[in-house]
């Protein structure tokens, strides 16, 4: 791992009375030792649960203000029990995100059916949906984001541990790759799921039969789907031809 664009829960902690500047002076001092100490750059993403109100999100943002100068806090997300939390319930904490410069996505299509990741895109209007892989139920939904480049980020062996697919050869992240979606392969809070990033590559080539090309093309999905400058892009690109060396 090069990048890692990783989610903090505030809501969880700060229901325990652990002070938002505690925890996040904590994280960020992580992500600094980690750069430091291992050359992994990364950047913070607000997770807000969609089983509490809509008004807590704007509290979030609202405590995160003076963490996003520096551009480690990057955007705001959305975990937590899909059903009966849809979308249309953040609709006005994502548009205040947006018109502060955050970035956005949400979990949609895990637990919730296809109308969550349409209404996460349509009204969320995110630049990335964590999971998504319901989307495959709606065919013209799958048009969509294809022609958007709307990036799913999908945890294949978190899908089967949470019983979204029964087999990891069930998953349908090849398909949905192959339809032209900008899929990309994560890990999935590893110490409830198992699963780092190398060994869900690997498990998915193994399960799903992908191609080196194919392997290549979702390694450089994960950098032109990051929220990283352009300039940073490129040169991870350029890192990946030069480590498959034509070999793809």
């Amino acid at each position: 791992v090069r990048h890692a664009e990783m989610f903090i829960s505030p809501q969880a902690h700060l229901r325990r009375d652990i002070a938002f500047s505690t925890m996040m002076d904590g994280i960020l001092a992580g992500m600094t030792a980690a750069g430091r100490d291992h050359g992994i750059t990364s950047r913070l993403i607000l997770g807000l649960q969609r089983q509490f109100p809509e008004a807590e999100g704007f509290e979030v943002l609202d405590l995160a203000r003076a963490y996003e100068k520096d551009g480690r806090v990057v955007g705001l997300g959305l975990g937590g029990p899909e059903i009966g939390n849809p979308p249309a319930k953040f609709v006005r904490v994502y548009a205040e995100a947006r018109a502060r410069g955050l970035k956005t996505m949400a979990h949609a299509g895990e637990e919730g059916d296809v109308s969550y990741v349409r209404d996460t895109v349509e009204l969320l209007k995110v630049d990335r949906v964590d999971h998504g892989v319901r989307a495959e139920d709606d065919p013209a939904l799958v048009a969509l984001l294809a022609e958007r480049q709307i990036p799913l980020t999908v945890c294949p062996l978190s899908n089967v541990r949470l019983r979204v697919f029964d087999t990891l050869a069930d998953h349908n992240l090849a398909r949905l790759l192959r339809a032209g979606v900008h899929v990309t392969v994560n890990s999935d809070d590893p110490p409830y799921f198992g699963g780092t990033v190398n060994s869900n590559f690997e498990a998915c080539r193994d399960a799903l039969a992908l191609t080196d090309a194919e392997i290549v093309q979702l390694a450089k999905n994960s950098f032109t789907g990051s929220f990283l400058p352009a300039a940073d892009i490129c040169a991870h690109l350029d890192a990946i031809d030069a480590a498959v060396g034509g070999r793809a």
